[in-house]
């Protein structure tokens, strides 16, 4: 399945993708996209609905594909070819840093570049929603602690992150910075998320054209890698990494600016599309 929310911020209906591709309403069987909801149970029950019964939403604003995300956690350098670009080594253990949750936004919503940026840049990689509580999971049972996958748009501010001492987190968090969707998609419909094309453009230029096939700690090994360190919550985001193409490791770097306009979409879960503008 194919789940989504439409609406203004703060007021997104629940929402399903039919295979037509009309948005069906899913309000009255469940309160939003999240929690229960996107459990086996919940997704059980809304996978035994008739879409064709479903009243049709035309029009509106798509939201962030999940409610609810109490951890929006990111992977750092997790492409073995974007490792590379950067001038770093692979990592012995995955990089684990968060991205505050304020930071999201929906898939088609204006990114803000926050006061006092010089370098803000732009990442492509892959969501994972979890849909039940995983904690001390294995790897060979990680999967089923996953409701599904979606687009997700690591905008960064490099000078933020690396020049200003601290942390990564900072230069992640700023409101806007976290587009994710447009659709939750459920793992009946992804064979293999470690065989996913992704692609970024800017100004209708590609920057980003890689696959998650070379992700250097996959899925599975992430989420269970975590739930070592930390319980993993229905609604919660795992960010996988980014492949090579990013504006820090261009010669000379090149970063974003108001009025350019970011493409970005992987195979079989949509794509997005931004226009980059000053905050307020």
């Amino acid at each position: 399945m194919k789940l989504m929310r439409v609406g203004e911020p703060g007021k997104e209906k629940p929402a399903l993708l039919d295979n037509d591709g009309k948005i069906r309403d899913l309000s009255a069987h469940v309160a939003d996209i999240g929690g229960e909801a996107i459990g086996p149970v919940g997704l059980a029950r809304i996978a035994g609905l008739d879409p064709k019964s479903l009243p049709e939403l035309t029009g509106g604003r798509i939201g962030a594909c999940v409610a609810g995300t109490g951890k929006f956690i990111c992977i750092g350098l997790n492409f073995s070819d974007h490792a590379a670009e950067t001038g770093a080594t692979v990592p012995p253990e995955p990089i684990i840093f968060m991205k505050a949750s304020s930071a999201i936004v929906g898939p088609n919503d204006t990114v803000r570049i926050p006061r006092g940026s010089e370098k803000t840049d732009w990442e492509v990689e892959l969501g994972v929603v979890i849909g039940k509580t995983a904690k001390y999971v294995s790897e060979a049972n990680a999967l089923d602690y996953v409701a599904g996958y979606c687009v997700s748009h690591d905008v960064s501010e490099r000078a933020f992150q690396t020049e200003r001492s601290g942390q990564w987190t900072k230069g992640k968090s700023c409101d806007t910075f976290g587009p994710i969707g447009p659709w939750l998609v459920t793992t009946d419909e992804v064979a293999d998320p470690q065989n996913l094309g992704m692609w970024l453009k800017v100004n209708g230029k590609t920057m980003q054209n890689g696959s998650t096939k070379t992700m250097v700690y996959g899925v599975a090994y992430l989420v269970s890698y975590l739930s070592q360190f930390m319980s993993l919550h229905p609604g919660d985001v795992i960010s996988t990494g980014t492949p090579p193409g990013v504006g820090m490791g261009m010669k000379p770097p090149q970063y974003l600016r108001a009025g350019d306009i970011v493409e970005l979409g992987i195979e079989g879960l949509g794509d997005q599309k931004q226009t980059f503008a000053a905050d307020l």
